[in-house]
């Protein structure tokens, strides 16, 4: 025993008063600090506790080794107090059923989070919440433990639950820092992998638990708590590359993106088997698109999602990779892996909606918080989601702070913003009656807007090199053009204009394509109004669309012949590329996010074929600058053939930045075409580089016998021309001979 022994004195000011131990027992007090933990007392301290079907409480001094003294029952069973006779530290030694629990106690600490977060998180500035508000693994005053954060201002109790406690909410009430909104609570001896939620009693009773929107970590769905995540201290060694990248990602570089859904790209035993976590798609995924010649992944969002059939569209854990498929740490480990390989990450990002499920951020704290209150701005018809509220300053500013945290916490390339064309207009798939007008009276919506401008500046200065891509279809004018200029700022916008009409086009029989020629020439009208990525994404291949392959007419040999060409005519034309996992390769099956990709196919030699066009494309793009520098400028394009509808002939020249030209010639019929005269603007040898018709491709194999000189014979507003055979269903590379 200690040689200062407690001294309990009896009367009204060891103990909180009846109503206030009433609040506390049915958790509706909204300041517990005011009850709980030490208070001073003359000379000495009380200590109260509540501790609900505690057996016993002993106080015992820092060190562990001198009891002070034991705790007397309150007014009701659980509350506990100790009057000591002078200040100083202690510990709790408390006795349950199942045994006996040695800690610091979580009211004997004061405010823990700095003023300066709250008011950078008040003013919707905070770039790094995720290293400051949900649980983060601290030390204070030497004592290990979590301290938690949560913004819920319209609560009147938030308690932290989990197993830790018995997922009771009255032993872990938290402080409420005014006027901020925001709760915290340090929690002594907690550790990573911890499971927890939040309890929140908001202005019209308890709410169901909230899992927590800055979580770093969460559990394995089904399961829906967060996880109290390890500090992500990886040893990262893609230093140069970070550095190097700043002038990589231009619009005058090559750019092949690989969409890939990490849970079914492969699986680990096939269509039922299990998923592959991120150190075996490390070890199987890179490989794979290094060698297939892509120089960037995109990955459908793996932020934490409930619903995997959402493709993790529907996300409600911004902050957390999902447990799908690791830990945040095994998820750093893959982008490292990446870069190491050369190859670049980029993150599909969804602020646009998020899903109604009960422990998300929907009527967070009993009040719509991060969503519109009115259904005609927060709630989504068509995919039944919430809309966040990019207006209030707080939702702008957790927004911004989940694109720099997968920005810089684990330095991927780039985001894929989902949904954009939604965001920008009120009256987004909306009747007319059923959106409200902005407060000018039109349909624009200001406030994400001006979130949209900035996001893209402040990544731009935080995350060097990093880009931010719009999904967005809608005739929005510069949506890539930079923020200063009056533009949204977006390093690219897919081109879904240019998607539906070349889709629509090669879906038609070819002795009817010539009816509808101008479908693949009207793209270049409008190609440099924005930087562009071309895209053949998921979104053409599922809900009864069918596969790129079966969109294709024909026979089984022009259905092949069709995918070569149409693959081809979009590695040669202006813009980045974009194509989804399978379709490199022509799987019949329209992709389904419960299976993996038909790699049996392989075993078939047209499918192997057009697997290895797409790797000669890639590779024949990246070494000629022709098909890439000048994406954004009219010089790198120059039509020869544009309006040949009864052949279903295209011709252009691509040139590099130096003006040297590439020839492409395209011939959307099955009809071989011989003595097909084109002009050309230098009288020299064209050397033909590529047959989209070649045999080691499934093709016929007609062809130019690698290259044809030009003749003196004025074709197309050129001095001289060539004299080609044009396969059928073909595409053909010609480079003049230096």
């Amino acid at each position: 025993m200690s040689d200062r022994p407690a001294v309990t004195l009896p009367g009204e000011n060891l103990l909180p008063s009846d109503a206030e131990v009433d609040a506390l027992v049915r958790a509706e007090h909204g300041n517990p600090f005011a009850i709980l933990g030490p208070h001073a007392d003359g000379d000495g301290q009380v200590i109260r506790a509540y501790l609900p079907n505690a057996l016993g409480v002993e106080v015992l001094d820092r060190a562990g080794t001198n009891v002070l003294g034991s705790m007397e029952q309150g007014q009701v069973p659980g509350l506990f107090f100790l009057r000591l006779a002078n200040h100083q530290p202690y510990l709790l030694r408390i006795r349950w059923a199942g045994g006996e629990q040695l800690t610091e106690d979580p009211y004997s600490f004061g405010p823990q989070l700095g003023e300066t977060d709250i008011y950078l998180f008040s003013e919707g500035n905070h770039r790094q919440l995720g290293r400051v508000f949900g649980s983060q693994v601290v030390e204070v005053d030497g004592v290990p433990g979590v301290r938690f954060a949560v913004w819920a201002p319209n609560a009147r109790r938030v308690s932290v639950v989990g197993s830790f406690n018995g997922w009771d909410g009255r032993r872990h009430p938290m402080r409420l820092r005014i006027p901020s909104g925001v709760w915290e609570l340090f929690i002594p001896r907690l550790k990573p992998g911890d499971a927890y939620k939040y309890e929140i009693l908001g202005p019209h009773g308890v709410l169901p638990l909230k899992a927590d929107p800055v979580a770093l970590a969460t559990e394995l769905p089904p399961g829906t708590a967060s996880l109290v995540a390890r500090p992500l201290e990886y040893d990262w060694q893609d230093g140069s590359w970070l550095q190097q990248r700043a002038t990589r990602q231009k619009v005058d570089q090559p750019m092949s993106i690989y969409e890939v859904h990490a849970g079914s790209w492969r699986r680990d035993g096939g269509d039922d088997g299990r998923l592959y976590d991120w150190h075996e798609l490390a070890e199987r995924l890179i490989p794979y698109v290094v060698e297939m010649g892509f120089t960037h992944i995109e990955l459908m969002p793996i932020m934490e999602h409930p619903f995997g059939g959402s493709w993790g569209y529907q996300p409600l854990s911004q902050f957390a990779p999902s447990a799908r498929y690791g830990t945040p740490h095994d998820f750093a480990a893959f982008v490292d892996a990446c870069h190491k390989a050369g190859v670049g990450v980029i993150l599909d990002w969804v602020p646009a909606h998020f899903p109604t499920d009960a422990h998300g951020l929907g009527d967070f704290d009993g009040t719509s918080l991060y969503e519109y209150d009115h259904p005609f701005e927060g709630f989504h018809q068509d995919w039944d989601t919430y809309i966040y509220n990019l207006g209030r300053t707080e939702v702008h500013g957790f927004m911004l702070a989940s694109a720099l945290h997968w920005l810089r916490e684990f330095h991927v390339d780039g985001l894929r913003v989902d949904a954009v064309a939604s965001m920008l207009y009120r009256d987004y798939s909306r009747k007319e009656g059923e959106w409200i007008p902005n407060r000018h009276g039109g349909r624009e919506n200001l406030e994400a807007i001006d979130f949209l401008r900035h996001l893209n500046d402040v990544v731009a200065l935080e995350a060097p090199g990093a880009m931010v891509i719009a999904e967005e279809s809608t005739a929005f004018p510069g949506v890539s053009k930079p923020t200063d200029q009056g533009g949204l700022g977006f390093s690219y916008k897919w081109n879904m204009g240019w998607m539906h009409d070349t889709l629509k086009y090669i879906e038609q029989d070819p002795v009817h394509r010539q009816y509808h020629h101008d479908k693949m020439t009207f793209g270049m009208i409008y190609a440099y109004s924005e930087h562009f990525v071309l895209p053949i994404s998921h979104d053409e291949v599922v809900h009864g669309k069918g596969s790129l392959i079966d969109k294709m007419p024909g026979d089984r040999w022009q259905k092949f012949a069709n995918l070569r060409a149409y693959l081809s005519f979009m590695w040669t034309h202006p813009g980045k590329k974009l194509l989804f996992m399978g379709s490199e390769f022509g799987q019949w099956r329209e992709w389904s996010h419960d299976r993996e990709l038909d790699w049996f196919l392989l075993d078939e030699p047209d499918h192997r074929g057009v697997q290895q066009l797409l790797r000669d494309l890639n590779q024949l793009y990246a070494r000629e600058p022709a098909l890439y520098e000048l994406d954004a400028d009219p010089r790198g394009f120059e039509w020869l053939i544009g309006d040949d509808r009864g052949n279903s002939v295209f011709a252009w020249l691509r040139r590099d930045a130096g003006g040297q030209p590439l020839l492409v010639l395209c011939n959307f019929t099955p009809v071989v075409r011989e003595g097909y005269r084109i002009g050309v603007p230098l009288e020299t040898r064209w050397v033909e580089v590529f047959n989209s018709d070649a045999a080691c491709y499934g093709g016929s194999n007609v062809g130019n016998g690698g290259g044809i000189g030009a003749e003196a014979i004025a074709s197309h507003g050129q001095a001289v021309s060539l004299s080609v055979t044009l396969p059928p269903l073909g595409v053909l590379i010609f480079r003049p001979q230096s």
